[in-house]
C-alpha cells in the first residue's frame, strides 16, 4: 500500500504531476467537487495542529468526501496504552485514507507499514513534513514560475525545523539552487542533512548568523519560529526564541521580488506589519497547502484502487 511519509517518497516526476492537479484544481474547482464521494479520511493528530489538520478535513471535503476524527491524544486509545501499529490496523478498517501527526519520529512510518489504506505523514516530530514542502513548492512556483536559478535563505531553528530539512531535500533534486542558512549556532542544520543532500548532491550553501547581511541577495526568505516543543530546556529556548525578528526595516534592502514564506504558526519572527507587504507569501502557503493535500489524496486513494 503507497503512503508518503517522506518527500523523497516521492519523484520529481510525481511532484511535477501534483503540482499540475493542484493548479487544475485551482481553476476548476467543479470538476473535483464530487470526486471523493463516500471516501473518509481519518486525521490522527497526537500533536496540536491548526492548519495541517484543517487543511487536511478542507481538502477531503472539498473533494466531496467526509472526515472522522479523535478530539485529540488524551481522548484516543493511545492513552491507555495503544501502540502505533495498533491504531493504524483499527483505523484501517473506518476510513479510506489516513493523515498522522505524531510528536515521536518514525511513528507515521510505522503507522504506514501496519495500515491497510494510505498513510499521509502529517509532521513526525523534527524529522519530515512532506505536505508543508508540497506546499512550499506550489507557492514557490506560483511566485516564481521555476525551481532553479534561486537562492533561498531559511531562517530560525534550522536543527528541529521539519520544514526545512524536507524543503532542502526537494529542491535539491531540481538542481541549479543555493541556501543561505541562517541561524544561531545552537539551531543549525544538521550535519546529516548537510552531508548527505548539500555535499552529496554539490549543492552550493552557506551558513552565517546575520540575517540582514544575506537579504539582499535572496531570492526566497523562508523564515521558521524557533519550536518551544522541541527543547528540554526552557532557558535554552528563551535566549534563543527572538533570534530574529523580521521587520520592515530589516527588508529595505532586500529585493523587489523577495518571496517571504513562513510554514507557520509565526510567534514575533515576523512582524505583522510586513503582512501587507506584497513580498509576505506564508498566507498564500496555507491555501497552497490545501490544494496540495487535494492533489496527494487523490494520487493515494487511485494508486490504492478505491477511486
Amino acid at each position: 500500500m503507497r503512503s508518503v511519509i517522506d518527500i523523497l517518497d516521492l519523484s520529481v516526476a510525481e511532484i511535477d504531476q501534483l503540482l499540475a492537479t493542484a493548479q487544475d484544481v485551482i481553476a476548476h474547482p467543479a470538476d473535483y467537487a464530487h470526486v471523493c464521494d463516500g471516501k473518509k479520511l481519518a486525521t490522527l493528530f497526537f500533536e496540536p495542529s491548526t492548519r495541517t489538520r484543517l487543511s487536511f478535513e478542507a481538502a477531503m471535503y472539498e473533494l466531496g468526501g467526509h472526515v472522522i476524527s479523535m478530539a485529540s491524544a488524551a481522548s484516543s486509545s493511545s492513552a491507555k496504552g495503544e501502540s502505533v501499529a495498533d491504531t493504524a490496523k483499527v483505523v484501517s478498517c473506518y476510513a479510506d485514507i489516513i493523515a498522522m501527526r505524531h510528536p515521536k519520529e518514525g511513528a507515521a512510518l510505522v503507522a504506514a507499514q501496519n495500515a491497510t489504506v494510505p498513510v499521509i505523514n502529517a509532521g513526525d516530530g523534527g524529522h519530515c513534513h512532506p505536505t508543508q514542502t508540497l506546499a512550499d513548492l506550489l507557492t514557490i512556483w506560483r511566485e516564481k514560475g521555476r525551481f532553479c536559478d534561486l537562492t533561498v535563505g531559511l531562517c530560525g531553528d534550522l536543527k528541529f525545523g521539519r520544514t526545512v530539512h524536507s524543503l532542502i531535500n526537494a529542491l535539491s533534486r531540481y538542481g541549479d539552487v543555493r541556501f543561505v542558512l541562517i541561524s544561531p549556532e545552537e539551531l543549525k542544520v544538521p550535519s546529516y542533512v548537510k552531508r548527505d543532500v548539500l555535499q552529496a548532491g554539490g549543492i552550493p550553501y552557506e551558513q552565517t548568523t546575520d540575517l540582514e547581511g544575506a537579504l539582499p541577495g535572496l531570492d526566497i526568505l523562508y523564515m521558521t519560529r524557533v519550536q518551544k516543543e522541541r527543547f528540554f530546556n526552557e532557558e535554552d529556548y528563551l535566549r534563543l526564541k527572538d533570534s530574529y525578528i523580521l521587520t520592515p526595516q530589516k527588508l529595505k534592502n532586500a529585493r523587489a521580488d523577495l518571496t517571504i514564506m513562513h510554514p507557520l504558526p509565526r510567534v514575533n519572527e515576523i512582524s505583522v506589519a510586513i503582512d501587507d507587504d506584497p513580498r509576505a507569501c506564508y498566507f498564500k502557503q496555507v491555501l497552497n497547502g490545501k490544494f496540495m493535500r487535494m492533489a496527494l489524496m487523490l494520487k493515494l486513494l487511485k494508486e490504492a484502487g478505491t477511486l
